[in-house]
């Protein structure tokens, strides 16, 4: 393990700052593996709060130390004002576990998990003492490492990393991990272990690329040209092949200090074949796999004992569609009768939140239901591909309202493509009528409890999705909409939130710039940029004056339209989804015609089963509503494996769907 403990520089300070268990190791359940020939330092780059609640951290820690001849330590990017402390002491970013220094482990590892960390990513390089820069990094520095969310693009991050994972990575980073000890041990140049890293498919070592121009990029069909030939033109994302066999219980930290999601979470299902148009997360994370109620049930039960949690949260995109959800929530219930706890569901399906859901769902603590519309109109929730409508909430609300509840948040977006002032005026519309619903629903002495609320993001384009074409709407038009909105609203019960316009509108440069957003990154940081996602330190004259300086226009990067055969920067990374059927769907949302979810109906030819060799793994077949009988798709079929019932695309039937989906409009419904 590294040979310096910190310790003793960092315990002093400790007084002097906000929070300090933030800082202290030895929670229950941690793991020190420091007799490990390699040492892999997994950092969240934000504050541990919100870094210690991610399950992506939890589970790339788990995967590694249970490699033999690895172990893997966590740190975070300390708050402000340790950070300002630790700078004035020249104590450099250290690990949790070991309070060892960070630049000291053999590779380090940053998630990305959303755009606006990206300047806290600089701020964490440079707390460790380790060059911002690849080229800049000398021989015994950590080969540093990234995946998550934002390495569909990794261009505004490229220069910062020797190499970027794509996919999901539980077998992924030890297999790289491994790769860099071998060629350790050989004692291997550092340009040899990235050339060596290019080789393991869904890994991205942006320093063996080189960016091309504009009109080059649309000529070639990409902006990144491989050095050398070897090296792949193309990296698809991997992913986890066993997750739907694996053990759903993951071994977990139960911190000193209370963090976001303060809760047992057991992951049921990955995936989600909805197929919202915006959404980033429906796209990058197929095929459906679903763990089995057996599985799943053994996991709480077991998490519940071993924590002392008294809260269960089932996760996934999209927990309400599994298939055996109502016999999972059964189970979880009656085992944990009595005993104070609340089990919850996160992600809620309007279209399958019924009666029987509001049941299970409801448990003995109940606090505020969120549900997610996304649109105001039918014809803009038609463009989205949001296949709900108004019916199946005023049934969601009808039931959870019935059943206990008093509290709802309605979650829009403004800003989505084809959007009018009149879609805008049916959000209150909408709203106004769902608090009438919900006040009928329950006893009239109750009625006064009953609060709705609404809030509001910025649509914002995302690399992997349909509408990573279209552009977002200025910051001033957002507040246009925003007010009109608001002057819409009648009632005064329902109240009206809605997100930083000027956060959105640097989110989406970094979720559609190429290698130039890298340089702005640094530059804005460089004046003092950091937790942009912190609304108390949001630097906006950092990122303004940062533009100025490098004569960027981030407005044209985050508002430009472009027609679908416009390569974009991100061409050569792959989320399995063919950019075929991305630019179908996007001349669909123009048409408003919407695409079934092919884990309930046909396939949908998006691609990701053949290109990845995987099926979608479902324990049971999908009823299409609650309480109908389960859909029976002629392209899917029935198949045992590890003794449940799953159910996979019909691999035969992959060809013709494909070619339905290249013609015409209707062929694949």
């Amino acid at each position: 393990m590294p040979s310096t403990n910190l310790w003793p520089r960092v315990e002093p300070l400790l007084a002097r700052i906000e929070r300090p268990a933030r800082y202290l190791n030895h929670e229950w359940g941690c793991v020190v593996k420091d007799d490990a020939p390699f040492q892999f330092c997994m950092i969240y780059p934000d504050t541990y709060e919100l870094g210690q609640a991610n399950q992506a951290v939890r589970i790339l820690v788990n995967a590694v130390n249970a490699t033999e001849g690895m172990g893997a330590e966590r740190a975070f990017l300390p708050a402000v004002d340790m950070a300002d402390l630790m700078r004035e002491e020249g104590v450099p970013l250290f690990s949790l576990e070991s309070c060892a220094p960070v630049a000291e482990f053999d590779a380090v590892g940053i998630t990305l998990p959303h755009e606006l960390a990206a300047t806290n990513i600089l701020e964490t390089l440079d707390l460790a003492g380790i060059p911002l820069r690849t080229e800049a990094r000398a021989e015994d520095d950590p080969i540093v490492l990234a995946g998550g969310p934002c390495a569909y693009n990794p261009e505004p991050y490229a220069p910062f990393f020797d190499a970027i994972l794509v996919g999901e990575g539980e077998e992924h980073l030890p297999e790289v991990l491994g790769r860099i000890r071998e060629l350790r041990v050989e004692g291997a140049r550092r340009a040899d272990i990235l050339r060596a890293l290019a080789a393991i498919p869904g890994t991205y070592v942006p320093s063996l690329y080189r960016w091309r121009s504009e009109k080059e990029a649309q000529e070639a069909g990409s902006w990144a040209e491989p050095l050398f030939p070897d090296v792949p033109a193309v990296v698809d994302k991997r992913v986890f092949a066993g997750f739907a066999a694996s053990d759903a219980m993951e071994p977990m930290v139960v911190p000193y200090t209370e963090v976001v999601h303060d809760r047992l979470n057991v992951e049921v299902l990955r995936g989600c074949a909805r197929g919202c148009r915006f959404c980033q997360a429906g796209m990058m994370y197929r095929p459906v796999r679903e763990r089995s109620a057996d599985n799943i049930v053994a996991a709480v039960e077991r998490g519940l004992a071993e924590t002392g949690y008294d809260e269960v949260s089932l996760t996934s995109l999209s927990s309400t569609d599994h298939s055996q959800i109502a016999e999972i929530l059964a189970r979880v219930n009656a085992a944990c009768a009595g005993r104070g706890v609340r089990v919850s569901v996160p992600s809620q399906r309007l279209d399958s939140f019924g009666v029987e859901m509001a049941e299970l769902v409801a448990g003995q603590k109940k606090g505020g239901l969120t549900f997610a519309p996304e649109a105001g109109t039918q014809r803009l929730r038609d463009v989205i591909n949001k296949n709900v409508t108004e019916d199946d909430l005023f049934g969601a609300i009808d039931a959870a309202f019935a059943a206990g509840w008093r509290r709802c948040k309605l979650y829009f977006m403004v800003g989505l493509p084809t959007e009018t002032d009149d879609d805008i005026k049916g959000i209150a519309s909408l709203a106004q009528r769902a608090y009438d619903r919900a006040k009928a629903a329950v006893p009239a002495d109750q009625r006064g409890s009953v609060r709705m609320s609404v809030s509001v993001a910025v649509f914002v384009p995302k690399a992997q999705t349909p509408f990573q074409w279209d552009g977002q709407i200025s910051p001033e038009e957002t507040l246009r909409r925003v007010g009109l909105l608001k002057r819409s609203v009648k009632y005064k019960a329902v109240d009206v939130h809605y997100h930083d316009p000027k956060t959105s509108f640097v989110e989406a440069v970094m979720s559609r710039g190429g290698r130039e957003a890298a340089d702005w990154v640094e530059e804005a940081w460089a004046r003092g940029a950091r937790f942009d996602a912190w609304t108390e330190h949001f630097n906006e004259e950092a990122w303004t004056e940062a533009a100025e300086a490098l004569g960027i226009d981030p407005a044209r990067i985050a508002q430009a339209d472009f027609g679908t055969d416009y390569v974009l920067p991100w061409a050569h990374i792959t989320a399995a989804v063919s950019p075929k059927f991305l630019a179908r769907e996007r001349e669909r949302a123009e048409a408003g015609i919407t695409t079934p979810d092919c884990t309930f109906e046909n396939c949908s030819a998006c691609g990701a089963c053949p290109t990845l060799g995987l099926d979608i793994e479902l324990m049971e077949e999908r009823p299409t509503k609650e309480g109908d009988a389960p859909a029976r798709n002629p392209y899917r079929k029935v198949a045992a494996a590890c003794g449940d019932v799953a159910v996979a695309c019909h691999p035969e039937r992959r060809p013709q769907a494909e070619a339905e989906g290249t013609s015409e409009e209707e062929a694949i419904r």
